[in-house]
């Protein structure tokens, strides 16, 4: 059998949730030496540099199939026109697709699957970039009924695909995320201050690690750590708030200057990926107040990280993080603080929920997400022989 991984999202600079995600699943996927695996992606209008990024697959078994002739961006432009078929670009004969970026163009050959993360544009539609709830909006519903297969990462996407999409329900796989035990864990002392004294991080610290865009919540978590420190205790801990800029980002900066905020709020950018669990590590409690995930993988590597972490009570998030570690109401202000101040305050409730964390993050491994989507592709398998 031959499965091909559409790859273009390797290709667009600094990876993010989903390209992570992929790039977990396809490591794992590729251990089984018994299934062809292929990066399919289009490469006009990018460089040796880009290309590399998709390359790297190479090292683990996976064949490259590019397409050097189109671009990718002109083609999704027209196929939303004009069905134009997905395989013109790729001829190699391949039984299953895997698409990991919600969108199916038209025209695949094969079966298809695709990982849906989440229904943001529909549930909050206000946080979602107007360009991208538009693509959205234009080709999701089309893409879910080309679809054989649809995988999402909680039970609470899965409701929410069969809410507004009115998918049917046996459509549809839960297929959790994963966490790199190997790479997500406790750092020691050293690589913590190493990492303090690069981002000039010179007193303890509490941590938001994502993009800085609306959903994110993240004007609620700096009102309340200006009450926080209203409040006048004694050497407050740093807020470092690190990831690169998404939508609409500029409120945020604006707020941080009428709090005045500007000496305690720290921003970091973009965070390369060895350096997240030292920073993680360091933190007294990770804070991730978003209104809405289709999973919630900070928390979780926060957690394996053994980090404290306090989270919303909302969508996936109770999910995935069970008892260990702090729900709040994100949209209230008052017990965003509360629970900054419990974790910063109370010692051995922020041991408990390091432990706590570190356990619950063990339950969630790559290798058991990438054994749950090998079934999809050998139950498919089984179709296309019959």
């Amino acid at each position: 059998m031959k499965v091909a991984f559409e790859a273009q999202l390797f290709l667009k600079g600094n990876k993010t949730g989903i390209a992570w995600c992929a790039d977990n699943l396809i490591r794992e996927l590729a251990k089984d030496k018994q299934i062809e695996w292929q990066c399919d992606y289009f490469m006009l209008g990018y460089g040796q540099e880009e290309e590399e990024k998709v390359r790297v697959y190479e090292k683990y078994g996976v064949k490259m199939q590019a397409c050097r002739w189109f671009h990718n961006v002109l083609y999704k432009l027209l196929w939303s026109v004009f069905p134009i078929p997905y395989h013109l670009f790729f001829r190699d004969k391949r039984d299953i697709t895997q698409f990991f970026n919600f969108i199916i163009p038209p025209g695949v050959k094969g079966k298809t699957v695709t990982i849906v993360h989440d229904m943001a544009y529909l549930s909050y539609p206000d946080t979602v970039a107007d360009r991208t709830r538009k693509w959205l909006l234009w080709n999701m519903e089309k893409s879910c009924k080309r679809a054989d297969k649809i995988v999402t990462v909680s039970e609470f996407s899965k409701r929410e695909i069969i809410k507004y999409l009115n998918i049917k329900e046996e459509k549809i796989v839960v297929m959790p995320n994963g966490v790199d035990g190997d790479f997500f864990y406790p750092r020691q002392k050293e690589e913590i201050e190493q990492i303090k004294d690069r981002f000039q991080i010179k007193k303890e610290y509490f941590l938001y690690l994502g993009t800085l865009e609306p959903r994110k919540n993240i004007e609620r978590l700096l009102e309340a750590y200006a009450r926080l420190r209203e409040e006048r205790e004694e050497n407050i801990p740093f807020l470092v708030l690190a990831g690169q800029k998404g939508w609409l980002y500029d409120s945020i900066f604006q707020l941080v200057e009428k709090l005045g905020l500007k000496e305690q709020v720290l921003f970091t950018g973009y965070i390369k990926q060895e350096d997240v669990p030292a920073l993680l590590s360091g933190a007294i409690a990770f804070i991730f107040p978003s209104l809405y995930e289709g999973f919630g993988m900070p928390p979780l590597e926060a957690m394996a990280c053994g980090t404290a972490v306090i989270t919303s009570n909302t969508s996936s998030l109770p999910e995935v993080i069970g008892e260990a570690g702090i729900l709040i109401n994100p949209y209230s202000v008052e017990e965003i603080k509360e629970a900054m101040k419990k974790v910063w305050k109370e010692k051995d409730l922020a041991e408990r929920l390091r432990k706590a964390g570190r356990e619950r993050a063990r339950e969630y491994t790559w290798e058991r997400s990438a054994r749950v989507l090998k079934k999809v592709y050998l139950e498919l398998g089984e179709d296309l022989k019959g």
